[in-house]
């Protein structure tokens, strides 16, 4: 899977970068959280800094065009992103996520 950066735009004030990206696959439209750690990498950052939003893929192609938020830090996108979204990309919210677990254990 190739991910090629299409436009990042600087959001200071919530400690992060927007990004739309694009990218092109063999097979089926892969996961988000695939895409969460192909971006993280290609960034250079950690996958609980980057929130995936939105992919788009069209019937029969191979190509899919998606929007991420990339965070300075992990606690920030924690701060700022609903939770919703960060059970959806696999973040750990608070510690809350950790603290189920450790209860249903």
């Amino acid at each position: 899977m190739d991910i090629d950066i299409i436009e990042e735009t600087e959001n200071p004030m919530l400690h992060r970068t927007d990004v739309r990206f694009e990218m092109v696959h063999e097979d089926a439209t892969p996961s988000r959280l695939s895409v969460r750690d192909s971006l993280a990498a290609k960034l250079n950052k950690d996958a609980e800094e980057v929130v995936v939003h939105e992919l788009d893929t069209k019937y029969g192609m191979r190509k899919t065009v998606g929007y991420a938020k990339v965070y300075d830090d992990a606690e920030f996108a924690a701060d700022v992103e609903q939770d919703h979204m960060l059970e959806r990309n696999k973040i750990r919210a608070d510690g809350k996520e950790a603290e189920e677990e450790a209860e249903e254990a």
